[in-house]
């Protein structure tokens, strides 16, 4: 269901020492596209982590304006994205993420430093991008093209839990759109194999729909289990009526050449990781 990854291709005084400028490079963002959302009128990506210019555990696609990566560089980073995109990088638009099922309809961009605090976000504006960061949680994208209004969501398991994908399709039915005529597809995403969790975790869900068990297999922990996050929020997605869900089914856990993972950096106890950015456009007419 996916298609193969497409190529696209100011020091100051001191004492206020100022981030290096990015290097020159040749190389482009990678992105791997969904054929599902090649709709008309809808430009898309999912980008892994190659095709940057960011070093160390960042290297080198990382577009996370809340890392502790360079800023020069994290910048250029997501200059390529936009430009992938067919849009200027200042409506390359990002959000504050916080676990929510909050939803943010967007009209006109902002900067970076007025970044809304949610975790979806909508639009039936052309020439804006609606990018969503993650290095394990779910990024979602959405369009349906016949209303031309598209959406994009961070679903972790906290909001996947509280309702972030049935909050962005209401939002998008606000804009027109309808949730039978919409397409969803979900990127790459921490796998079961990958996702070990505690029992009071599973309580948590169990209490919520004893049907959630399908999503939780035994692991070699006493009382602990493995989680199917992709698993779980397809089946909310299909729950809420949407025409068409497609899950990419990759692991940014098991794929690190390809993808960021916050719990693969846990483990092996660096400072930071990189973030990977989804993002979907209305295209200019």
């Amino acid at each position: 269901m996916t298609s193969e990854p497409k190529n696209s291709e100011p020091n100051a005084s001191q004492p206020t020492p100022q981030p290096e400028k990015p290097p020159r490079s040749r190389s482009a963002a990678v992105a791997i596209e969904v054929e599902a959302l090649r709709l008309p009128g809808v430009t898309h990506a999912f980008f892994t982590r190659q095709g940057g210019v960011s070093e160390g555990f960042y290297a080198s696609l990382n577009g996370g304006v809340g890392s502790s990566d360079d800023i020069v560089r994290v910048g250029e980073n997501r200059r390529r994205m936009a430009a992938y995109l067919g849009v200027s990088a200042s409506h390359l638009l990002g959000l504050y993420q916080i676990h929510s099922p909050d939803v943010i309809t967007v009209e006109t961009p902002w900067r970076d430093g007025e970044r809304p605090r949610a975790d979806a976000m909508v639009t039936a504006t052309p020439g804006i991008a609606l990018g969503v960061s993650s290095a394990d949680c779910g990024p979602l994208l959405f369009a349906d093209p016949q209303a031309g209004v598209v959406g994009a969501a961070h679903a972790g398991w906290k909001g996947a839990f509280t309702g972030v994908a049935e909050a962005t399709l209401a939002a998008m039915e606000e804009l027109g759109a309808r949730r039978e005529a919409t397409t969803a597809v979900l990127g790459p995403t921490i796998s079961r194999e990958a996702y070990e969790v505690g029992p009071e975790f599973r309580e948590r869900f169990m209490e919520q729909d004893a049907g959630n068990a399908a999503h939780f297999t035994p692991s070699g922990r006493d009382g602990h289990a493995m989680f199917d996050l992709p698993a779980y929020i397809v089946a909310r997605l299909t729950r809420a009526g949407v025409g068409r869900v497609f899950d990419t089914s990759l692991c940014t856990y098991g794929d690190e050449k390809r993808f960021y993972s916050y719990r693969r950096t846990t483990h092996r106890g660096e400072g930071d990781y990189g973030r990977l950015i989804a993002a979907i456009a209305l295209a200019t007419r």
